[in-house]
């Protein structure tokens, strides 16, 4: 009986296809809408109640942000390596910090998040849910390669849903004033010591700022909230810490 011939060269070259059109490989399901679904209704058992939050997250394909060996892994839980020392967060981690900036919108009676900045576009997968919950969103990423990378892909995303207008830079956000300024929601991938001024600075009267931040020496990270909220005085910033988490330590300088 004859043997299966093994075809490794066409397989590296339907790799080499699927890279290049920036999307995964077709045929395992995860193009279906019901693959998404199954992620938010994890979303929902594990307390994210903000329905335009799990909406958005139901429309963006996960799977179109990753490199292609990792897509089978799209949708679990889990962060995942994007190159550069990076990762996408965990879908639950962003769930969560998206829904603290829309409860800030939904109190001051707002529909929509409004402008956005997001800092640390990463691989443009948070930066996509954003655009279909903002009315302009900018995010800046500092590595060269996973800026283009996210440009390209966004690019693809806006021939398949109504992305609000998204302005990507490659640029420094630890210092940076980015375009669009004031913000009424800011939103960071990554933690240092200190929230920068900088960031304080750009929040917009009434909006609120959502980053990790490193609590302590050798005891990790807290999500932390930051609201500037308005006062007879003027605009103070008041300060609320949430649960821990684990996001890639917030670096200066950018790479090409």
């Amino acid at each position: 009986m004859s043997r299966p011939v093994l075809r490794p060269q066409r397989l590296l070259h339907e790799a080499a296809r699927d890279q290049a059109r920036m999307q995964a490989p077709i045929g395992i399901g995860l193009d279906s809408p019901g693959v998404r679904l199954r992620m938010v209704a994890r979303l929902r058992q594990s307390g994210v109640a903000g329905e335009a939050v799990l909406a958005a997250f139901a429309q963006v394909p996960r799977h179109q942000f990753l490199d292609s060996a990792l897509v089978p892994q799209a949708y679990e839980d889990t962060s995942l390596p994007i190159g550069h020392g990076q990762t996408i967060s965990k879908p639950s981690v962003v769930a969560r910090m998206l829904e603290l900036l829309w409860q800030s919108a939904q109190a001051a009676g707002r529909t929509r998040l409004g402008r956005v900045l997001e800092i640390g576009t990463g691989c443009g997968y948070q930066a996509a849910v954003l655009a279909l919950l903002a009315d302009r969103l900018s995010s800046v990423e500092r590595i060269g390669p996973l800026h283009l990378a996210a440009m390209a892909r966004l690019e693809v995303l806006r021939r398949q849903l109504p992305l609000c207008t998204v302005d990507l830079q490659h640029a420094d956000g630890h210092e940076l004033r980015p375009r669009g300024a004031p913000f009424d929601a800011i939103v960071s991938a990554a933690g240092g010591e200190s929230i920068p001024e900088s960031w304080l600075q750009q929040l917009a009267p009434g909006g609120r700022l959502v980053a990790p931040l490193q609590v302590a020496k050798g005891h990790g990270q807290r999500l932390v909230v930051v609201d500037r909220v308005r006062t007879t005085a003027g605009n103070e910033w008041s300060y609320t810490e949430h649960e821990a988490v684990s996001f890639v330590p917030l670096k200066s300088g950018l790479l090409p």
